[in-house]
């Protein structure tokens, strides 16, 4: 798994980056984030040891269900569907659903940080 690229600038650049993006003046090369964050603080919320370890578990048991991960980690379902969200709302892990089931894949357990 190739180290994912996230980024870090202020929210006025990040707005200045999506809006050329989407006017067609800036087209991102390969290999530039496409996870941003608007601060170190917030990017360390959401990469902390915890989730970190939570990632490196999810990569290596590929849990068929989040009630299969709680058994896994020890861990409260209630807790690990609230980091399991912040994670999934920055394009780190996907959540597959599957009838009533919710299933956990990881995008990336490494990361390359990039702060312009």
């Amino acid at each position: 798994m190739e180290p994912l690229p996230i980024g870090v600038m202020s929210p006025e650049r990040i707005r200045q980056r999506m809006q050329a993006i989407a006017g067609g003046t800036y087209k991102p090369p390969p290999g530039e984030p496409r996870i941003w964050f608007a601060s170190m603080t917030s990017l360390a919320e959401v990469l902390s040891d915890e989730n970190r370890e939570l990632l490196r578990i999810i990569a290596d048991t590929k849990p068929v269900s989040l009630a299969a991960l709680a058994k896994t980690t020890g861990r409260e379902t209630e807790a690990l569907s609230r980091a399991l969200k912040s994670l999934s709302r920055c394009g780190i892990v996907e959540l597959k659903r599957r009838r009533n089931q919710v299933r956990p894949v990881v995008k990336a357990v490494e990361f390359r940080i990039v702060a312009p």
